[in-house]
């Protein structure tokens, strides 16, 4: 979403009694960054009929090096405030649900809540270094909400084992097979440990689910945290878009075959097919050289990644040598590489298809080492 120019509507709020304040959480839709859904604050002045929206998931594609930035984990985003009707019109295009949980404040609150919102999208406060698990569109809106109440606020503990980052990711990306292979493949080994109640509302309709059965705790007494759930737009027609038509796990059997195939043929041919080796080595390199860049970015979970074990940057370094069929310590470095991606497997949940390709990396050591 770009950024949008927005006038200042805090004069609109002097009064509480008659003002709502709701957290408001939409639905995903098929946009690539919206597969996770929104969260966003809503004031309403029913005496006057301001209306506006809090939104903490602003961001430039524009920006100076936004990929750069984006994949190094210094992404900034900005808390906006704009008219509630405009931001309503955007996702009943795109198709989504649009839920409002108001919450049930007493004046004080109100006002402590609608103040510091304020503060927050002054010019010189509204930009933030976004963290997708950590510090994102849904924690911000619940934890200045939690931060203006006069209590505790009491979440509903955790029913049945606790999901993992990634499987919570999965949930998400279920019809779009690429962009779980995408996430996959750039997550490591922390996005397989089990997640807290409060962890889990990094998931905007998590964080939905659990204001509804939230406590709080004013004075020994306690009372829910929402008073009335509210469908403000209904869900409509979403269209999926066509995607690559092979999903990862067929692009690694195909890969699989072809390597097969190879293999019979150097065998009933006597010979070694260096230019299929120079090709695996130039594509798992360069994929390895993404994942060593990822080890020093600030996205949670990036910086212990086994699949570097297959998708290797030294096969770079050693691709010299193959391409001039000359001896190499490569395909030993690889055995190694690649029995230790197979044990780690009992601690990291690979990509889709990554143990396919794996064994055709294994077949290709096999073969040069059986050669020597």
């Amino acid at each position: 979403m770009d950024s949008i120019e927005t006038k200042s509507v805090e004069t609109d709020f002097t009064e509480t009694d008659s003002i709502e304040i709701g957290l408001i959480t939409c639905s995903p839709h098929e946009e690539i960054y919206s597969l996770y859904g929104h969260t966003a604050i809503r004031c309403h002045n029913l005496k006057t009929g301001a209306d506006c929206v809090y939104n903490y998931g602003v961001f430039n594609f524009k920006a100076p090096h936004f990929v750069a930035r984006f994949v190094f984990g210094l992404t900034d985003y900005e808390l906006a405030c704009y008219p509630f009707p405009p931001f309503c019109y955007e996702y009943q295009e795109w198709g989504s649900q649009v839920t409002e949980q108001v919450l049930n404040l007493s004046s004080e609150e109100k006002r402590s809540l609608l103040d510091a919102l304020a503060h927050n999208a002054r010019p010189e406060n509204k930009t933030y270094r976004y963290n997708f698990f950590y510090d994102n569109c849904s924690t911000r809106p619940r934890n200045i909400i939690e931060d203006n109440l006069n209590g505790t606020v009491i979440y509903p503990q955790q029913q049945g084992e606790a999901p993992t980052f990634r499987e919570m990711i999965h949930q998400q990306t279920r019809r779009h097979p690429w962009a779980t292979f995408g996430n996959d493949i750039l997550l490591g080994i922390m996005a397989d440990r089990t997640t807290s109640v409060r962890e889990q509302e990094f998931m905007p309709d998590r964080l939905r689910r659990d204001f509804a059965t939230a406590m709080v705790e004013r004075d020994g007494m306690r009372t829910p945290l929402v008073k009335e759930t509210r469908i403000i737009v209904m869900p409509g027609v979403q269209v999926v878009e066509q995607e690559f038509p092979l999903t990862p796990l067929q692009c690694a059997l195909v890969l699989l075959v072809v390597t097969l195939a190879v293999f019979v043929y150097e065998h009933l041919k006597r010979k070694t097919l260096y230019l299929f080796d120079a090709m695996l080595m130039t594509a798992s390199g360069l994929l390895g050289c993404i994942l060593f860049v990822m080890i020093f970015s600030q996205h949670p979970a990036t910086s212990v990644n086994l699949q570097i074990l297959v998708f290797n940057p030294l096969a770079l370094v050693f691709l010299p040598q193959v391409v001039r069929k000359r001896r190499t310590r490569w395909f030993t470095v690889s055995l190694v590489c690649i029995v230790a991606f197979f044990i780690g497997a009992f601690w990291q949940d690979y990509a889709e298809g990554m143990e396919i390709v794996a064994l055709c990396l294994l077949t290709r050591t096999m073969r040069h080492i059986h050669d020597k």
